[in-house]
């Protein structure tokens, strides 16, 4: 145990937390690029496309991201395809974070007054054209301060990734206590470092949403 020093186990922590940052990027960006893509399928007029994509977020939100895990790691072994631990939690992450994202924008997009839509009806825009040019503007900066505020999710999400064996903060943790058998010094170490990975965020957030709220 003497080899385990303080400093020791917080560089090593500090080491792992690298990969909690890089599978918290990632899963955020591929999560938005797909959850973009759901946005326009979920606020179509077409009604099998808004099925399907209501159906798609209904299932990542009221599915444990526990569960959605294990079938992206395990699940897809089963027909002979081998997953790494990176890419499993890379692909649940990405789904899961999609689906919330979708609902968020899809609700900073129906907060956007009848009357835009009307107007741009009236001058004989495509509906490509509306979302791109005049609701998805004003959209966005809706949207701003709670995509930020998910992202915090996203982070501490991450965490589950250690249950199918991907070496991130919380597994890290894990090793080091069952090496030095000090879980106190341990886990709150882990718990520091999580809380400054999220407080900017969430602070961020607050922010921005009362930033936004004085410019209306």
């Amino acid at each position: 145990m003497s080899d385990f020093s303080f400093w020791v186990i917080l560089s090593n922590l500090l080491l792992a937390t690298r990969w909690t940052i890089a599978l918290s990027l990632v899963a955020f960006a591929s999560g938005g690029l797909v959850g973009l893509a759901l946005l326009f399928a979920r606020v179509s007029r077409i009604g099998w496309l808004e099925w399907t994509t209501k159906a798609y977020v209904e299932f990542f939100q009221g599915t444990p991201l526990l569960m959605q895990l294990f079938l992206f790691f395990f699940g897809v072994a089963l027909f002979g395809i081998e997953v790494s631990p990176w890419l499993a939690a890379w692909l649940a992450l990405t789904f899961w974070t999609s689906a919330f994202l979708t609902e968020i924008w899809r609700g900073c997009v129906e907060a956007i007054p009848k009357g835009q839509w009307e107007a741009a009806d009236t001058l004989a825009m495509s509906y490509m054209q509306q979302m791109w040019h005049v609701i998805l503007p004003q959209a966005f900066r809706i949207a701003i301060p709670p995509t930020v505020g998910f992202s915090v999710q996203v982070v501490k999400g991450t965490a589950l990734a250690s249950i199918i064996g991907f070496v991130d903060l919380t597994k890290a943790g894990t090793m080091l206590n069952n090496a030095t058998f000090r879980p106190f010094l341990v886990y709150s170490l882990v718990a520091l470092i999580y809380f400054a990975l999220c407080f900017p965020l969430s602070w961020f957030a607050h922010r921005l949403e009362r930033t936004f709220n004085v410019a209306r």
